[in-house]
């Protein structure tokens, strides 16, 4: 018989106290694993999400980690606006003209120039020749002019450095969750994925939002998989996006769906995806001006502007923040001169959520994962307590193995071999516990943090340098043998003591 079957049979004799003490340790180790597992879903929560397709995050001055949480996250609450030309800057001159087109000072700039084109050609107040041609040489200078003084007529200010960039209107919600007016370049040009390659994919018959149908006009909207299962949308509802906070007042302004996103598990699972341009039209959307009387239907109840090429004027268009990709060669320069001026800030999200998890969250889950560990400390010390209480009643067993030939050594090997038993029995316990745990709520850490997690999900490294290439729960076994060797010291030295002669005698 080996020293291996004797413990296990000492420990079966002891049945119900050796049940309590493994299920001590047990609850220790579901703990530990518990906290490691919690803290990996966080970090690979933020980490996965910090950048989806753009690596430069541009809004109003104020906090960089609220910037990030708001625009990339949905959390938290917009810092304020930024003018909607500072964005044009990073357009490209056809994209400007355009958007410019519908502006004020676009329409006032053409009825200049018409008036001196008819001024020219009726030779008004021309006498001359030589005043014709003075006349002629001042408008060439005009238009000169026009093309360095108006901004239609240029390349936005970083457009040659730019890849793309995405606006992004905040501020109202659909229940809990955030409505982000965009473009459709944000399913059609963003990706996501672990290498960020993946396509966004839609449920059944949906399509993204389009800048305008004769259908819907600019009031489309694109769902994400939480929001469509928990609001139980589906292609063809509507929705009315709540002003300011989940309590504000609905808006009278429908946005039809024309599309659920598939899964992800990123932060758009959970945010409703307006067309900008419909954002801007709802009450109290488009930027006031002085002077001005409300032509645009902003205050109409059912609205549907049929004409695709009604521009809002810029003037009246503000954006929250935008999503910018560019190449990294240059995109520490522009961070430098967008944070040097007096209207934007630029982040980099993955910078600011890394200072995030190493200034707050890895302090937390040192200090949590002592008091875990000091948990499994005590477990360990009820398996020093009940061995160590058997003791007495066992003194006569162990005499008798002495008397069968049994060496003091023996008589040790078994003891601690009982305590590493009762150990790893509860830590292995405590470990599928944990998982078991985690794999059970699996479904409420997805929908609450967008990360998939299951039952075979192990924990991240500790932020230690010699112990960040391997699971922290790799390093659970070997310590709880250790433990159990510590713990275990004491009962196998009273048993290596035992006096033979006078535990037979009694």
């Amino acid at each position: 018989m080996n020293l291996l079957t004797i413990a296990v049979r000492s420990i079966k004799q002891r049945f119900l106290s050796s049940t309590l003490t493994m299920i001590s340790m047990a609850l220790g180790v579901g703990l530990v694993v518990a906290v490691l597992a919690i803290f990996g879903i966080v970090q690979k929560s933020f980490n996965a999400n910090a950048t989806l397709g753009y690596n430069m995050v541009i809004g109003a001055k104020g906090g960089k980690l609220q910037l990030v949480l708001n625009s990339v996250y949905y959390l938290s609450e917009p810092i304020e606006n930024i003018p909607y030309d500072y964005y044009l800057e990073f357009q490209n001159q056809e994209v400007r003209e355009k958007q410019y087109s519908g502006s004020y000072s676009y329409k006032a700039v053409q009825h200049q120039q018409a008036a001196r084109a008819t001024l020219l050609a009726s030779g008004l107040g021309v006498t001359s020749p030589a005043g014709i041609v003075a006349a002629l040489a001042a408008n060439a200078i005009v238009e000169q002019h026009h093309e360095h003084l108006y901004p239609w007529k240029r390349e936005g200010k970083y457009s040659a450095f730019t890849d793309f960039a995405i606006p992004l209107c905040l501020g109202d919600y659909v229940g809990p969750y955030r409505v982000v007016g965009t473009t459709p370049d944000m399913f059609s040009l963003l990706k996501y994925g672990p290498k960020g390659d993946q396509d966004y994919q839609l449920d059944g018959n949906g399509r993204n939002f389009d800048y305008f149908t004769e259908e819907n006009g600019f009031f489309e909207a694109l769902v994400g998989s939480v929001v469509a299962e928990d609001r139980g949308l589906k292609v063809g509802d509507t929705i009315n996006p709540s002003h300011g906070s989940t309590e504000g007042d609905a808006h009278a302004t429908k946005f039809v769906v024309v599309g659920i996103l598939e899964s992800t598990g990123t932060p758009n699972d959970r945010a409703v995806f307006i067309n900008m341009e419909g954002f801007y039209r709802m009450s109290d959307h488009a930027k006031p001006l002085e002077n001005e009387d409300d032509v645009y239907g902003t205050n109409q109840i059912a609205h549907k502007i049929t004409d695709a090429d009604y521009i809002l004027p810029v003037e009246k268009r503000e954006i929250t923040a935008m999503l910018v990709r560019m190449d990294p060669l240059y995109s520490i320069g522009i961070e430098n001169q967008v944070n040097e001026g007096n209207v934007a800030q630029a982040v980099f999200p993955i910078t600011e959520i890394r200072r995030l998890l190493d200034y707050f969250v890895s302090p937390v889950q040192t200090l949590l994962l002592v008091l875990t560990v000091l948990i499994c400390f005590m477990s360990g010390v009820s398996i020093l307590v009940s061995i160590y209480n058997s003791m007495s009643d066992r003194r006569s067993e162990i005499a008798v193995l002495r008397a069968l030939g049994a060496r003091r050594g023996t008589v040790y090997n078994i003891v601690l071999l009982e305590s590493m038993v009762l150990s790893l029995v509860g830590g292995l316990m405590g470990i599928i516990g944990g998982h078991g745990l985690i794999a059970a709520f699996s479904g409420v850490i997805e929908n609450q943090t967008g990360v998939q997690i299951g039952f075979f999900e192990l924990a991240p490294p500790l932020p230690f340098p010699v112990l960040n290439s391997i699971s922290s729960e790799f390093l659970v076994i070997p310590c709880l043998v250790l433990l159990a060797i510590i713990v275990g010291f004491i009962p196998a030295t009273s048993a290596y003591k035992t006096d033979v002669s006078k535990s037979l005698g009694k």
